[in-house]
């Protein structure tokens, strides 16, 4: 059940990526994108196959892209909304995996 928001993230951050770039020609916002959707796609499918560092995976995209919005939200200061909600996605995310992974090593 762990691999469903990965698919979910996935499939969002590589539209949002890609819609990004086609807006206003933003190669970081591409890369990044479709980077983290190919890291969160990755960690879903090793989640469902029920292999090892699907949940870890997934745990570091999240705090990649939480990490990520820092500074765009500092840049606009704190006015745009899309890194704001990236952030918050990531954090978010990040919460949900670190339990996950906690559950799976410890079995709480």
């Amino acid at each position: 059940m762990a691999e469903h928001p990965a698919f979910t993230l996935a499939g969002l951050l590589a539209i949002g990526g890609t819609a990004g770039f086609i807006r206003t020609q933003s190669r970081p916002s591409l890369i990044a994108g479709l980077g983290l959707g190919a890291a969160y796609g990755y960690a879903g499918y090793l989640i469902k196959e029920n292999r090892d560092n699907g949940v870890e995976l997934a745990l570091g995209a999240s705090a990649l892209l939480a990490a990520s919005a820092v500074p765009r939200i500092v840049k606009t200061k704190g006015r745009a909304p899309v890194p704001i909600g990236l952030g918050l996605l990531g954090i978010v995310s990040a919460a949900y995996y670190a339990k996950k992974v906690n559950e799976f090593r410890y079995g709480v």
